[in-house]
């Protein structure tokens, strides 16, 4: 299967694994998605990251977080850049997801990284999505 936004598919994945309260969900293998589930393991929606290698093509299990009542951590992700409309923002111009209590992806010169490590560094980039 091809898809034209491999990132908007890996999100569906996860977002799909958390509402059906899966401890795991397997996405097919790249360097953009690896610094995204990195970030993702860094903010503390997903507890691990592993690559599983199925014949010639290779995945990464993405172990999901959820709270003692059983309730997925990572409750919403959203594409914000996509194939057809990127959205880059400056330094001054980086978002805060629900008052602070989300995170925004951002791809910048330095890599992948969280909108408030961005910030920190003073620089700005392509906004990949939300995650709250």
């Amino acid at each position: 299967m091809t898809t034209s936004d491999p990132l908007a598919d890996m999100f569906t994945r996860i977002r799909n694994a958390a509402t059906a309260r899966h401890e795991d969900v397997k996405i097919p293998s790249s360097k953009v998605k690896r610094a995204v589930a990195e970030v993702l393991q860094d903010e503390g929606f997903i507890r691990g990251i592993s690559e599983v290698e199925d014949g010639p093509r290779k995945y990464l299990r993405l172990d999901l977080t959820y709270s003692e009542d059983r309730r997925a951590v990572l409750s919403g992700i959203r594409r914000v850049s996509r194939p057809g409309l990127r959205v880059y923002v400056s330094k001054s111009e980086i978002p805060r997801v629900f008052g602070g209590l989300g995170i925004a992806i951002m791809s910048t010169s330095q890599g992948v990284m969280s909108g408030r490590e961005a910030w920190r560094r003073k620089i700005g980039g392509e906004l990949l999505c939300y995650v709250w």
